[in-house]
């Protein structure tokens, strides 16, 4: 015990000494800042031994040596827009924010760069939080005012360009009282170098307020992507996110939602593809802490190759929150005797007059449906593809914008995912 304890405290070491020459974007005197140094004193990298660790394992992460990369890389990023959207780019390159690459902002949307919002408190529940916020590559603070309405999207575009490039922006948004966003979020990288994206996300849904986000991601097979999300969401809010894992080595998904008033509606709506050797994490959770408020949450996999799924969905109901309505479902289909996938829904309720399901299904391919379409002429291939669009249509239909769904089907089709 006493040699893993070493080897794993060795492994940090490592891990900071290759980027402890950065100057995180925030400034050194913030209280965040401070809080997520000496969160990263206390913490190592969590291993199979942590529960919510147990089946993604850390050490190829700890093994490699990242380096914070080239933030001026010149780049073309017209192939990585989404066709026909009309909307605000922001454009991070290596995770480093580039206004030159970006859109001008103008009207109820501002954005302040590198500074910590004043009211935002970010919880560390593990070291790579602290490691973003301690390192980190930019800090964007989005806050849309008061009753404004932003009719264009905001989309937020990370690619990755450099080998072992060690990519970790942060990003604060907040929609105040009775403003409504819609945010579209992708993640590309440039050729199969091996990099690791490591980005927060910190998003605040004020009173009657109004956040829609759609979250693409395609990165390589050697790309490590690790999402840290948290929201929170006060009386008559509403967050709809809507994450869709297309491509991808390494995802780890984290996606906290504190549901923090009344009459409050929280949708968290996913799919994810792994293939080949990839391993694809969802861990969401839901806290109502308030009474009559509403989560909703629906992911679907499909797992081929040697890929491997993980989805732990957990859904907390506090003394407080009677009259709760939480259902949640994470159904799977296996294509292949190597595909593996460890799901696990959970409930904690501690009052008594709610309404709250969950449930998850993992099984093959319904033979009876593929012999059906194979017996009218098309072939087993494409047979399995317009099967699997079926079996992941009712999660591709959560996304409203028109733009944005067709481009997701078509990534899906080009990759030969999908027949539609």
């Amino acid at each position: 015990m006493a040699n893993e304890e070493l080897t794993v405290a060795s492994k940090k070491e490592a891990f900071i000494g290759n980027i402890q020459a950065h100057k995180s974007a925030l400034q050194s005197d913030s209280k965040l800042y401070v809080e997520a140094k000496q969160a990263i004193e206390k913490m190592d990298f969590p291993t199979s031994r942590v529960e919510d660790w147990k089946y993604t394992r850390t050490g190829r992460l700890s093994n490699e040596q990242w380096q914070i990369a080239n933030s001026k890389s010149p780049i073309d990023i017209t192939p990585f827009l989404i066709p026909n959207l009309d909307a605000t780019v922001l454009v991070f390159i290596n995770g480093f924010y580039r206004e030159e690459l970006s859109s001008k902002m103008n009207g109820s949307l501002k954005l302040t760069l590198n500074e910590q919002p004043k009211e935002t408190a970010v919880e560390f529940k593990h070291i790579f939080t602290a490691l973003n916020v301690a390192y980190s590559t930019s800090a964007v603070h989005l806050r849309l005012a008061k009753n404004a309405i932003e009719e264009k999207p905001v989309h937020l575009l990370h690619i990755t360009t450099e080998d072992n490039a060690l990519a970790q922006p942060s990003i604060f948004i907040h929609a105040e009282k009775s403003s409504s966003l819609h945010v579209v979020e992708s993640f590309v990288t440039t050729s199969e170098a091996k990099a690791f994206t490591n980005r927060l996300l910190n998003v605040t849904v004020e009173e009657n307020a109004n956040v829609y986000l759609d979250k693409i991601q395609m990165e390589s097979d050697e790309h490590f992507l690790l999402n840290d999300d948290n929201i929170h969401i006060a009386s008559n809010g509403n967050f709809t996110i809507n994450t869709l894992t297309i491509d991808g080595g390494w995802v780890r998904n984290g996606l906290n939602i504190i549901i923090d008033g009344e009459n409050i509606e929280a949708n968290l709506n996913g799919f994810y593809l792994p293939r080949r050797k990839q391993h694809i994490d969802n861990h969401t959770l839901v806290d109502h802490r308030k009474a009559h408020s509403n989560s909703n949450e629906l992911y679907k996999g499909i797992l081929n190759d040697n890929g491997t799924g993980v989805f732990n969905g957990k859904v907390y109901v506090q003394v407080d929150a009677q009259k709760t309505n939480a259902f949640q479902s994470n159904a799977n289909v296996l294509l292949s005797a190597d595909a593996q996938m460890y799901t696990k829904p959970e409930l904690e309720i501690y009052a008594d007059d709610v309404k709250c399901s969950h449930g998850s299904t993992t099984g093959q391919m319904d033979e009876s449906a593929l012999f059906y379409l194979k017996a009218r002429g098309i072939g087993d291939a494409n047979a399995r593809r317009l099967l699997a669009a079926a079996f992941i249509n009712d999660v591709i239909n959560k996304v409203r914008s028109e733009h944005v769904r067709q481009y997701v089907v078509n990534e899906l089709v080009k990759r030969e995912l999908l027949f539609v």
